[in-house]
């Protein structure tokens, strides 16, 4: 069966008159993730049977993946293409619209939520960052990879991340958190906590000198103690906002991507969002 992880969920005909096929020598499955976490579903749910390749390079911002002609033509070749959809990553989705195998996206079938103010009109693409939906997604990873057994472990993997969350933040003495991007909507909704974003869902947006002095007084006001940045984009922004206002910051990890130290250091889509889970349990002052 020749199959492509993409935007849509379209499933490849079995019969060789589609066109299906596997494209290794081996008869393996090649499978090409946009980024990270799809790469993570892709190699924890085929096990070693398929060769995965992740078209966002380590400590890369994948919003801002540009594709080869080479990387074109691999994606356009692969038995699976794992992708989000909603222009998360433009370049993948122009590159996917022309294959020929099977394409399922990781948004498809899943309530969203939209984007608002700026925003409006979009949508929130980090479904990952709850386990919930996430698990949904990995299980369509396990049919779309003929593993569906498979598939359903690793999602009872991920939803053992759901009890630790419920559990670990449902007694808190603060349910609000301030992050660098908007990329915590799913996640906070999921466990009723309320995200406060410097910027919007895209991280590349820019707030306005208003819309920080606001953000300050809000910190000071709630008595936030501590702002959260990203590891792959600039801290500049939470840290003028965490030092005006009197508060620390640290890392809260949207898992867009591993940086090199944390993939030597062998981190996982399962570690960095129970180190996610730490470090809101530390902010939100829980017990």
């Amino acid at each position: 069966m020749r199959i492509v992880l993409a935007a849509a969920v379209v499933v490849c005909a079995a019969a060789p008159a589609a066109g299906c096929g596997s494209s290794r020598a081996d008869g393996g499955r090649d499978v090409v993730a946009a980024f990270y976490p799809l790469a993570w579903a892709a190699e924890a749910v085929a096990g070693g049977t398929a060769t995965v390749r992740d078209l966002t390079p380590s400590g890369a911002e994948p919003h801002d993946v540009e594709l080869s002609p080479r990387e074109v033509a691999r994606l356009q070749r692969a038995d699976v293409v794992l992708y989000v959809s909603h222009g998360f990553q433009p370049a993948v989705e122009r590159a996917v619209a022309d294959t020929t195998g099977t394409r399922v996206d990781a948004l498809a079938g899943l309530r969203l939520r939209a984007g608002t103010g700026d925003e409006a009109g979009t949508v929130d693409p980090h479904v990952w960052l709850d386990p919930v939906r996430f698990a949904r997604v990995v299980r369509r990873v396990g049919v779309a990879l003929g593993r569906p057994q498979r598939g359903d472990a690793v999602a009872a993997r991920v939803l053992a991340l759901d009890r630790d969350y419920r559990d670990g933040l449902a007694h808190c003495a603060r349910r609000g958190f301030v992050t660098s991007h908007g990329a915590f909507g799913y996640l906070a909704a999921r466990y009723a906590l309320r995200q406060v974003s410097i910027t919007g869902i895209d991280p590349e947006s820019e707030p306005s000198a208003r819309r920080l002095g606001a953000l300050v007084d809000l910190v000071r006001r709630e008595h936030v103690r501590t702002v959260f940045f990203e590891r792959l984009v600039s801290p500049g922004l939470a840290r003028t906002v965490a030092r005006e206002a009197g508060a620390t910051t640290a890392v809260l990890d949207p898992l867009e991507g591993l940086t090199q130290a944390e993939e030597r250091r062998g981190d996982t889509y399962l570690s960095v969002m129970r180190r996610n889970l730490a470090a809101l349990r530390e902010a939100l002052g829980c017990r």
